[in-house]
């Protein structure tokens, strides 16, 4: 049976997520994928859809409806990958107890100011040119993997050839099981009674 894959969009969702789809083509090959439109899990409905006035609804209350929602629906780890608002959703979800076998967030707000580490295999990627791109002491400070792609900005996911990056990521991480440190025990020879 395939590995479980939940994908939670950008802030736009379905509305502007015509780059999503090249994801789930080549993703649902190699994983049992379910889609989450982000703005669906936060109910938010809005007449004027501007970028600020979304961003707006997701930080007063949106974000918090949708961690509920995802957690509410999803109860088995799993893997998960979020573009933008998406990853918040899934890092402050796992935070609040959501199991996860792993996490790929790839231009994902308002991570950068998070101080807690989530003890799965977690991989950040953003863009080198992305507003939303956390300071480099943060990096060492909370001791994730991340990628900084040069050259793109906070769409860099909507890029064919960051497609294919990312999709292959996702399929090498999950393949690709963290090997833990296992405790070496020393074989000892028994005690030669004479």
């Amino acid at each position: 049976m395939a590995e479980r894959l939940i994908v939670i969009s950008d802030m736009w969702g379905a509305k502007k997520g015509i780059w999503a789809t090249s994801y789930l083509v080549y993703l649902q090959q190699y994983f049992d994928v379910t889609y989450y439109d982000s703005q669906q899990l936060a109910n938010i409905d809005l007449v004027d859809n501007s970028g600020e006035r979304l961003k707006d609804a997701f930080l007063n209350g949106g974000v918090d409806k949708a961690i509920a929602q995802l957690m509410l629906n999803e109860k088995e780890p799993c893997h998960y990958v979020g573009f933008g608002i998406g990853g918040t959703i899934a890092w402050q979800a796992n935070l609040q107890g959501l199991p996860m076998k792993s996490l790929y967030m790839v231009s994902t707000t308002p991570v950068g100011y998070e101080n807690n580490k989530l003890g799965i295999p977690t991989k950040m990627v953003y863009g080198e040119l992305d507003a939303n791109l956390p300071p480099k002491k943060w990096f060492d400070q909370i001791e994730e993997e991340h990628e900084i792609i040069k050259g793109f900005g906070h769409d860099l996911y909507t890029y064919d050839t960051n497609i294919k990056k990312i999709a292959q990521d996702l399929l090498s991480l999950v393949t690709n099981k963290i090997k833990t440190k296992a405790k070496v025990i020393p074989i000892r020879k028994p005690l030669l009674v004479s």
